[in-house]
């Protein structure tokens, strides 16, 4: 789901803003590095899953022909230089694990923010740029009519980690209370920050030291209202050797979304949204530059058991090729081979931060194939300055294709597996009977091998659970979903799932391979 940039609950999610300058708190020890934990919550209905993808995916579209026809928009080269940069092999990473548990197709995060720290349950969203909380401030403040939720109970601040059941029944109660946080500042709303930098704010400022408002729009009609302010994180640091004892730093100066009200479903299960949008407001863009100018993460299986447990890490991560940059360039015509892999087995390819499709990663796609036959699918479908191009977003769960690489795909598949007897079931075009008649025992069938060929000769080899899924006891479908022409296509994160992916900004490289993502 996404706000004004994106669209997407289920399985697309909402963004989070930070901005401000990010102080690693020093770190005493060598090779000090941090991690956050990723959560994925049960499983959602398929149909409605489809149609919040659809929803997002549009928004991503109308975002970047709006972005195209912005004429001499500043080209957002100025990228703050942190104070103090920490050492090159720091890094720090967080809990991250799938939704499913909740009926969503997103995946959580375990962020911990204020003084002393609270947790807090968020989407991680590449498509997001706000990073938001919800949040309980003083009664004069109250949430307006409509746009409420539970009163807020008292947070503890020793919880250092949230259990996946506690996360969907009790996520009410873990509201942040900015007036409990020794370093939450208000950001005023006669401020650049608020009138320059932050596209979502209200224009409306009762006084120059009024607090920098918000109303966040969703596509699917969810919204986030709020103030911004800032605020310091707390993350884990732990020595890269063995048995090192862990250790506490904070990133000082967050931009931080404090939402008030809201309405929709889209928030239910979580406690807000991490912002992992390429944008200078957005806690990745922020983290990454203050830990060696990237971040990667690995979602385990999207039906995973809640306790199966990832990481999103800022900074080096020694499970990806450190390898300087590939000058292999994108090749034209011929079928494409696979990329031979680095030092740490990934493969890679150029990451397209273009203004056009900012706060997304887009990518440069050469073709699709299936059974090693690339399949008749026009260029300008994957071209940015041809309306087309293609996007990874962690918020959205189905991949979304454009109609003519959508109907080629289709086809293709459904002919290797036009043995099978099909079964209508919505959302999905293309349904299977898996189970034998005579032992009741899922069938063994080829499965065909589908590969999407990235510029740099790089090849995404998903499993093949990843496209053509179990939509119920028994039925299989290509869990694929058709978009609009022109438009963008979006590899969601069902089809990145079992894969460690790295963006690194700073050479404008994503490099990804085949992981389990369980430690």
């Amino acid at each position: 789901m996404a706000g004004r940039r994106l669209v997407t609950l289920p399985p697309p999610m909402l963004m989070l803003m930070l901005a401000a300058a990010f102080l690693a708190a020093g770190a005493a020890g060598s090779k000090p590095s941090a991690k956050f934990e990723l959560i994925h919550r049960d499983e959602a209905p398929w149909d409605e899953v489809a149609r919040m993808d659809q929803e997002r995916t549009a928004f991503i579209c109308s975002h970047a022909r709006r972005r195209a026809t912005e004429a001499g928009d500043a080209k957002h080269k100025a990228k703050a230089k942190a104070k103090g940069a920490p050492a090159a092999d720091e890094a720090f990473a967080m809990p991250l694990s799938s939704g499913a548990y909740t009926g969503t197709g997103q995946y959580f995060v375990r962020f911990r923010v204020g003084t002393p720290a609270r947790p807090f349950l968020l989407v991680a969203d590449t498509g997001s740029d706000l990073t938001w909380v919800k949040c309980h401030r003083h009664d004069h403040d109250a949430p307006a009519p409509g746009y409420g939720y539970a009163a807020p109970a008292s947070n503890d601040s020793s919880t250092s980690s949230l259990s996946a059941a506690a996360a969907s029944s009790s996520s009410h109660a873990r509201v942040f209370r900015p007036d409990r946080s020794r370093t939450w500042a208000p950001i005023p709303c006669s401020s650049d920050t608020c009138t320059a930098s932050l596209p979502f704010s209200l224009a409306a400022c009762p006084t120059p030291g009024s607090p920098c408002a918000y109303d966040y729009r969703y596509k699917d009609g969810s919204a986030a209202r709020g103030t911004v302010g800032t605020d310091s994180a707390t993350i884990a640091l732990s020595g890269r050797g063995a048995k090192k004892k862990q250790r506490q730093a904070k990133l000082r100066g967050v931009v931080l979304g404090c939402t008030t009200s809201y309405t929709g479903d889209s928030f239910l299960a979580s406690d807000g949204v991490l912002s992992l949008g390429y944008s200078n407001i957005s806690f990745a863009s922020r983290a990454a530059a203050r830990f060696g100018g990237r971040f990667s993460y690995c979602l385990v299986d999207h039906l995973a058991p809640r306790n199966a447990t990832s990481y999103l890490t800022f900074g080096p991560n020694p499970a990806v090729s450190s390898s300087p940059p590939s000058k292999t360039a994108c090749a034209g015509g011929g079928s494409p081979a696979a990329a031979p892999p680095g030092p740490g087995g990934a493969r890679q390819t150029p990451l397209l931060l273009d203004h056009r499709m900012r706060p997304f990663y887009a990518v440069t796609v050469n073709g699709i194939s299936v059974d090693g036959e690339l399949l008749r699918i026009p260029r300008l479908v994957w071209d940015v300055a041809k309306g087309g191009g293609a996007i990874l977003d962690s918020g959205t769960s189905l991949t979304v294709l454009v109609s003519p690489a959508y109907r080629a795909v289709v086809a293709a598949l459904n002919k290797k597996l036009a043995g099978l007897p099909r079964v209508t079931m919505d959302p999905f075009d293309y349904c299977y009977n898996w189970t034998s008649p005579s032992t009741g025992e899922d069938l063994t069938v080829a499965m065909p091998e589908l590969a999407v060929h990235f510029a740099g000769s790089a090849r995404l080899q998903p499993p093949a659970k990843s496209y053509v899924i179990d939509a119920a006891p028994g039925v299989k479908c290509i869990g694929l979903q058709e978009g609009e022409w022109p438009g963008v296509s979006v590899i969601g994160n069902i089809l990145q799932q079992e894969h460690l992916w790295e963006f690194d900004l700073k050479n404008r490289r994503l490099r990804f391979k085949r992981s389990r993502c369980t430690q």
